[in-house]
Protein backbone atom coordinates (compact mmCIF):
# COMPACT_ATOMS: atom_id res chain seq x y z
CA UNK A 1 0.00 0.00 0.00
CA UNK A 2 1.60 3.22 -1.17
CA UNK A 3 0.09 5.55 1.43
CA UNK A 4 0.12 5.97 5.20
CA UNK A 5 -2.17 4.12 7.58
CA UNK A 6 -5.60 5.62 8.17
CA UNK A 7 -6.32 7.02 4.71
CA UNK A 8 -9.02 5.85 2.34
CA UNK A 9 -6.80 3.53 0.34
CA UNK A 10 -5.33 2.01 3.48
CA UNK A 11 -8.80 1.46 4.93
CA UNK A 12 -9.87 -0.36 1.78
CA UNK A 13 -6.69 -2.47 1.78
CA UNK A 14 -7.25 -3.54 5.38
CA UNK A 15 -10.91 -4.38 4.80
CA UNK A 16 -10.00 -6.54 1.80
CA UNK A 17 -7.05 -8.14 3.62
CA UNK A 18 -9.22 -9.08 6.58
CA UNK A 19 -11.86 -10.74 4.41
CA UNK A 20 -9.24 -12.51 2.29
CA UNK A 21 -7.59 -13.81 5.47
CA UNK A 22 -10.92 -15.27 6.58
CA UNK A 23 -11.47 -16.78 3.15
CA UNK A 24 -7.97 -18.26 2.85
CA UNK A 25 -7.47 -19.29 6.45
CA UNK A 26 -4.07 -17.58 6.54
CA UNK A 27 -2.86 -14.05 7.29
CA UNK A 28 -2.93 -11.36 4.62
CA UNK A 29 -0.73 -8.52 5.85
CA UNK A 30 -0.97 -4.88 4.77
CA UNK A 31 2.42 -3.16 4.52
CA UNK A 32 2.45 0.62 4.18
CA UNK A 33 5.28 2.02 2.06
CA UNK A 34 4.31 5.66 1.76
CA UNK A 35 6.10 8.25 -0.32
CA UNK A 36 6.38 9.75 -3.81
CA UNK A 37 2.60 9.61 -4.34
CA UNK A 38 2.67 5.83 -4.07
CA UNK A 39 5.59 5.31 -6.46
CA UNK A 40 7.81 3.71 -3.78
CA UNK A 41 5.30 0.94 -3.09
CA UNK A 42 4.54 0.57 -6.78
CA UNK A 43 8.22 -0.04 -7.59
CA UNK A 44 8.54 -2.50 -4.70
CA UNK A 45 5.67 -4.64 -5.99
CA UNK A 46 6.74 -4.33 -9.62
CA UNK A 47 10.10 -5.90 -8.72
CA UNK A 48 8.70 -8.57 -6.36
CA UNK A 49 8.63 -12.28 -7.26
CA UNK A 50 5.78 -13.11 -9.66
CA UNK A 51 4.31 -15.76 -7.38
CA UNK A 52 1.02 -14.15 -6.36
CA UNK A 53 2.07 -13.58 -2.75
CA UNK A 54 2.81 -9.86 -3.13
CA UNK A 55 -0.02 -7.60 -4.28
CA UNK A 56 -0.54 -3.86 -4.59
CA UNK A 57 -3.63 -1.93 -3.56
CA UNK A 58 -3.42 0.75 -6.23
CA UNK A 59 -5.40 3.98 -6.33
CA UNK A 60 -6.40 6.45 -9.03
CA UNK A 61 -3.31 8.47 -8.10
CA UNK A 62 -1.08 5.89 -9.80
CA UNK A 63 -2.55 6.68 -13.22
CA UNK A 64 -2.01 10.41 -12.67
CA UNK A 65 1.60 9.81 -11.64
CA UNK A 66 2.12 7.66 -14.73
CA UNK A 67 0.79 10.43 -16.97
CA UNK A 68 2.60 13.26 -15.16
CA UNK A 69 6.06 11.84 -14.53
CA UNK A 70 8.26 11.23 -17.54
CA UNK A 71 10.70 9.01 -15.64
CA UNK A 72 9.44 6.28 -13.33
CA UNK A 73 11.28 3.09 -12.31
CA UNK A 74 8.27 1.07 -13.49
CA UNK A 75 5.59 1.13 -16.17
CA UNK A 76 2.09 0.83 -14.73
CA UNK A 77 0.81 -1.09 -17.75
CA UNK A 78 3.87 -3.19 -18.57
CA UNK A 79 5.19 -4.14 -15.12
CA UNK A 80 1.95 -5.19 -13.42
CA UNK A 81 -0.74 -7.81 -13.91
CA UNK A 82 -4.19 -6.35 -13.15
CA UNK A 83 -6.28 -8.52 -10.83
CA UNK A 84 -9.48 -6.56 -10.23
CA UNK A 85 -10.96 -3.20 -9.51
CA UNK A 86 -12.27 -3.18 -5.95
CA UNK A 87 -14.20 -0.01 -5.22
CA UNK A 88 -14.98 3.41 -6.67
CA UNK A 89 -16.80 6.54 -5.64
CA UNK A 90 -17.51 10.02 -6.99
CA UNK A 91 -16.58 13.43 -5.76
CA UNK A 92 -19.34 15.97 -5.23
CA UNK A 93 -19.31 19.38 -6.87
CA UNK A 94 -20.26 21.92 -4.21
CA UNK A 95 -20.68 25.69 -4.49
CA UNK A 96 -20.75 28.44 -1.89
CA UNK A 97 -24.30 29.77 -1.31
CA UNK A 98 -23.30 33.11 -2.83
CA UNK A 99 -22.82 31.47 -6.23
CA UNK A 100 -26.24 31.93 -7.91
CA UNK A 101 -26.65 28.44 -9.37
CA UNK A 102 -28.55 25.33 -8.34
CA UNK A 103 -27.52 22.96 -11.09
CA UNK A 104 -24.52 22.12 -13.24
CA UNK A 105 -26.30 23.54 -16.29
CA UNK A 106 -26.73 26.86 -14.51
CA UNK A 107 -23.09 26.78 -13.40
CA UNK A 108 -21.89 26.20 -16.95
CA UNK A 109 -24.07 29.03 -18.24
CA UNK A 110 -22.72 31.37 -15.54
CA UNK A 111 -19.11 30.37 -16.25
CA UNK A 112 -19.57 30.97 -19.98
CA UNK A 113 -21.03 34.40 -19.32
CA UNK A 114 -18.13 35.36 -17.01
CA UNK A 115 -14.93 33.71 -18.36
CA UNK A 116 -12.16 33.50 -15.76
CA UNK A 117 -14.22 34.98 -12.94
CA UNK A 118 -15.22 31.79 -11.10
CA UNK A 119 -12.71 29.55 -9.35
CA UNK A 120 -12.53 26.07 -7.89
CA UNK A 121 -10.38 24.56 -5.16
CA UNK A 122 -8.57 21.23 -5.29
CA UNK A 123 -6.41 19.07 -3.07
CA UNK A 124 -3.30 20.17 -4.96
CA UNK A 125 -1.76 20.44 -8.42
CA UNK A 126 -2.02 17.18 -10.34
CA UNK A 127 -4.50 15.55 -7.97
CA UNK A 128 -7.77 13.84 -8.85
CA UNK A 129 -9.82 16.86 -7.79
CA UNK A 130 -7.63 19.20 -9.86
CA UNK A 131 -8.26 17.04 -12.92
CA UNK A 132 -11.98 16.83 -12.08
CA UNK A 133 -12.11 20.61 -12.46
CA UNK A 134 -10.06 20.57 -15.65
CA UNK A 135 -12.35 17.93 -17.15
CA UNK A 136 -15.27 20.25 -16.39
CA UNK A 137 -13.42 23.13 -18.07
CA UNK A 138 -12.57 21.00 -21.11
CA UNK A 139 -15.98 19.42 -21.65
CA UNK A 140 -18.04 22.52 -20.85
CA UNK A 141 -15.70 24.87 -22.73
CA UNK A 142 -15.38 27.21 -19.76
CA UNK A 143 -12.52 28.79 -17.84
CA UNK A 144 -12.98 28.22 -14.12
CA UNK A 145 -9.69 29.10 -12.39
CA UNK A 146 -7.88 26.45 -10.37
CA UNK A 147 -6.88 27.23 -6.76
CA UNK A 148 -4.81 24.45 -5.13
CA UNK A 149 -5.02 23.65 -1.42
CA UNK A 150 -3.04 21.23 0.74
CA UNK A 151 -5.85 18.75 1.26
CA UNK A 152 -9.52 17.90 0.89
CA UNK A 153 -10.52 19.43 4.22
CA UNK A 154 -8.78 22.72 3.40
CA UNK A 155 -10.54 23.07 0.04
CA UNK A 156 -13.92 22.16 1.54
CA UNK A 157 -13.54 24.63 4.41
CA UNK A 158 -12.42 27.34 1.98
CA UNK A 159 -15.56 26.74 -0.09
CA UNK A 160 -17.75 26.90 3.01
CA UNK A 161 -16.07 30.16 4.03
CA UNK A 162 -16.57 31.71 0.60
CA UNK A 163 -12.83 32.01 -0.10
CA UNK A 164 -13.44 30.08 -3.33
CA UNK A 165 -16.58 29.49 -5.36
CA UNK A 166 -16.58 25.70 -5.56
CA UNK A 167 -14.66 22.48 -4.98
CA UNK A 168 -14.85 18.71 -5.41
CA UNK A 169 -14.70 17.08 -1.95
CA UNK A 170 -15.43 13.44 -1.27
CA UNK A 171 -19.00 12.80 -0.24
CA UNK A 172 -18.07 11.95 3.35
CA UNK A 173 -16.01 15.14 3.65
CA UNK A 174 -18.86 17.19 2.20
CA UNK A 175 -21.78 15.79 4.19
CA UNK A 176 -21.29 17.66 7.51
CA UNK A 177 -20.92 21.00 5.73
CA UNK A 178 -23.84 20.24 3.42
CA UNK A 179 -26.03 19.40 6.40
CA UNK A 180 -24.95 22.63 8.09
CA UNK A 181 -25.90 24.62 5.00
CA UNK A 182 -22.36 25.89 4.48
CA UNK A 183 -22.38 25.02 0.79
CA UNK A 184 -24.69 23.52 -1.83
CA UNK A 185 -24.21 20.27 -3.77
CA UNK A 186 -25.11 20.56 -7.45
CA UNK A 187 -23.69 17.35 -8.97
CA UNK A 188 -21.64 14.22 -8.39
CA UNK A 189 -18.78 13.33 -10.71
CA UNK A 190 -19.51 9.68 -11.52
CA UNK A 191 -21.76 8.28 -14.22
CA UNK A 192 -24.64 7.71 -11.81
CA UNK A 193 -26.08 9.18 -8.64
CA UNK A 194 -24.49 8.33 -5.30
CA UNK A 195 -26.37 6.33 -2.69
CA UNK A 196 -25.54 8.88 0.04
CA UNK A 197 -26.81 11.76 -2.13
CA UNK A 198 -29.63 10.23 -4.18
CA UNK A 199 -31.24 13.57 -5.03
CA UNK A 200 -28.06 15.05 -6.50
CA UNK A 201 -27.69 14.34 -10.24
CA UNK A 202 -24.51 13.16 -11.91
CA UNK A 203 -22.73 15.65 -14.16
CA UNK A 204 -23.35 13.42 -17.17
CA UNK A 205 -27.11 13.90 -16.72
CA UNK A 206 -26.69 17.63 -16.13
CA UNK A 207 -25.37 18.89 -19.43
CA UNK A 208 -22.06 17.00 -19.68
CA UNK A 209 -22.79 13.55 -21.13
CA UNK A 210 -19.76 11.31 -20.75
CA UNK A 211 -18.29 13.15 -17.76
CA UNK A 212 -16.78 10.59 -15.40
CA UNK A 213 -14.21 11.40 -12.74
CA UNK A 214 -14.13 9.16 -9.67
CA UNK A 215 -11.70 7.95 -7.08
CA UNK A 216 -11.04 4.22 -7.24
CA UNK A 217 -8.93 1.41 -5.81
CA UNK A 218 -7.89 -1.92 -7.25
CA UNK A 219 -5.45 -4.80 -6.91
CA UNK A 220 -2.38 -5.38 -9.06
CA UNK A 221 0.18 -8.19 -9.02
CA UNK A 222 3.69 -8.13 -10.48
CA UNK A 223 3.83 -8.86 -14.21
CA UNK A 224 4.49 -12.51 -14.91
CA UNK A 225 2.19 -14.01 -12.29
CA UNK A 226 0.64 -17.06 -14.01
CA UNK A 227 -2.83 -16.48 -15.42
CA UNK A 228 -4.35 -19.28 -13.32
CA UNK A 229 -3.15 -17.53 -10.14
CA UNK A 230 -4.49 -14.17 -11.36
CA UNK A 231 -7.83 -15.85 -12.11
CA UNK A 232 -7.93 -17.39 -8.63
CA UNK A 233 -7.09 -14.07 -6.96
CA UNK A 234 -9.77 -12.35 -9.04
CA UNK A 235 -12.34 -14.94 -8.02
CA UNK A 236 -11.52 -14.52 -4.33
CA UNK A 237 -11.60 -10.73 -4.46
CA UNK A 238 -14.94 -10.68 -6.26
CA UNK A 239 -16.34 -13.12 -3.71
CA UNK A 240 -15.29 -11.14 -0.64
CA UNK A 241 -16.10 -7.70 -2.07
CA UNK A 242 -19.59 -8.38 -3.39
CA UNK A 243 -21.22 -9.06 -0.05
CA UNK A 244 -23.83 -7.11 1.89
CA UNK A 245 -21.31 -6.48 4.68
CA UNK A 246 -18.69 -4.99 2.38
CA UNK A 247 -21.26 -3.01 0.40
CA UNK A 248 -22.48 -1.44 3.65
CA UNK A 249 -18.93 -0.71 4.83
CA UNK A 250 -17.96 0.92 1.56
CA UNK A 251 -21.27 2.76 1.41
CA UNK A 252 -20.52 4.53 4.68
CA UNK A 253 -17.40 5.90 2.98
CA UNK A 254 -19.34 7.13 -0.06
CA UNK A 255 -17.97 4.27 -2.17
CA UNK A 256 -19.40 1.21 -3.91
CA UNK A 257 -17.96 -2.21 -4.79
CA UNK A 258 -16.66 -2.11 -8.34
CA UNK A 259 -15.10 -5.44 -9.23
CA UNK A 260 -13.98 -6.42 -12.71
CA UNK A 261 -12.19 -9.03 -14.75
CA UNK A 262 -8.40 -8.61 -15.09
CA UNK A 263 -8.91 -7.61 -18.72
CA UNK A 264 -11.50 -4.98 -17.81
CA UNK A 265 -9.17 -3.54 -15.18
CA UNK A 266 -6.28 -3.38 -17.67
CA UNK A 267 -8.50 -1.46 -20.12
CA UNK A 268 -9.68 0.83 -17.31
CA UNK A 269 -6.10 1.70 -16.32
CA UNK A 270 -5.23 2.40 -19.96
CA UNK A 271 -8.20 4.77 -20.35
CA UNK A 272 -7.39 6.54 -17.08
CA UNK A 273 -3.77 7.18 -18.07
CA UNK A 274 -4.87 8.47 -21.48
CA UNK A 275 -7.49 10.80 -20.00
CA UNK A 276 -5.06 12.06 -17.36
CA UNK A 277 -2.42 12.80 -20.00
CA UNK A 278 -4.99 14.77 -22.01
CA UNK A 279 -6.08 16.78 -18.96
CA UNK A 280 -2.50 17.42 -17.85
CA UNK A 281 -1.73 18.85 -21.29
CA UNK A 282 -4.96 20.87 -21.32
CA UNK A 283 -4.12 22.35 -17.90
CA UNK A 284 -0.63 23.31 -19.04
CA UNK A 285 1.18 21.07 -16.57
CA UNK A 286 4.56 19.70 -17.60
CA UNK A 287 5.78 16.17 -17.01
CA UNK A 288 8.23 15.96 -14.13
Amino acid sequence: MGFTAGGGGDTTARMVARKLSEHLGQPVVVENRAGASGAIANELVATSPADGYTLLMVTATATIVSALRARLPYDLERDFAPVSLVVSGPFVLVVHPSVPVRSAKELIALARSQPGKLNYGSTGVGTSTHLAGELLNLMARVNIIHVPYKGSADAAVATAAGEIDMSFPSITAALPLLQAGKFRAIAVTGTKRASLLPLIPALNESGLPGYDRVTWRGVLAPAGVPKNIIARLNEMIRKVINTAEMRASFGREGMEPHTSTPEEFAAYIHREIAQNAKLIKFAGMKAL
